[in-house]
């Protein structure tokens, strides 16, 4: 992995220092599956289940510079996964923060729960839920990112973001495009794009 996060600087793709602090204190091997183990340091997406992926370092870098998450910030984590960017948003915000990870998949949210208990979060709740309709009884939210792919934004993030906050997510069907949103006020945002990605779809009920 250092190798990639060597890569990943060097590219100017990973620059803010709290953000490579993260990525140097979370090891991305405590959040694959144990067959992928020798796999976790290779800048690219394994599976974990479900249809369901853990993305690739430069991915999950790119996004997180997007984002800007701060010390002491309440985010939420979209599509949680096997929680490996929960936790690095729990490493970043610290303490004084909080993040809220969601994921529909119980099974995977149990492989997440497991995965950041032997890591010692704190700071981190996951949830079993829809994650298009975000988690209003936490709101709002400072940061939102979102780990898989939607024709449109959820209404419901754009509702629960705060005002000044950013939202992150790969908007589009086949290829997609990470786009930044920021709110400016209710009902005024600003947005960016950024085509190139892929991600699984974001499932809602």
């Amino acid at each position: 992995m250092k190798a990639v996060l060597e890569q990943l600087k060097e590219r100017g793709i990973l620059k803010s220092p709290s953000i490579i602090r993260a990525f140097e204190a979370v090891d991305r091997a405590g959040f694959v599956k144990p067959e992928f183990i020798t796999d976790a340091g290779l800048n690219e997406p394994l599976p974990i289940g479900f249809g369901q992926t853990i993305s690739q370092p430069l991915t999950v870098a790119f996004m997180l510079e997007l984002l800007q998450p701060q010390p002491g910030q309440k985010v939420l984590d979209v599509g949680s996964g096997s929680a490996w960017t929960t936790a690095l948003l729990a490493e970043i915000v610290g303490l004084n923060g909080k993040v809220y990870g969601i994921e529909r998949i119980p099974q995977l949210k149990s492989f997440g729960e497991a995965n950041l208990k032997r890591a010692g979060y704190s700071n981190i709740e996951l949830v079993a839920g829809d994650g298009a309709r975000g988690l209003s009884e936490f709101a709002p939210f400072d940061r939102i990112q979102v780990a898989a792919a939607a024709g449109e934004v959820p209404p419901a993030l754009l509702e629960q973001l705060a005002v000044g906050g950013r939202l992150v997510i790969p908007l589009g069907e086949y290829v997609q495009d990470v786009t930044l949103i920021e709110k400016q006020a209710r009902g005024d945002y600003r947005e960016q794009r950024f085509p190139g990605f892929q991600f699984v779809p974001l499932v809602t009920e």
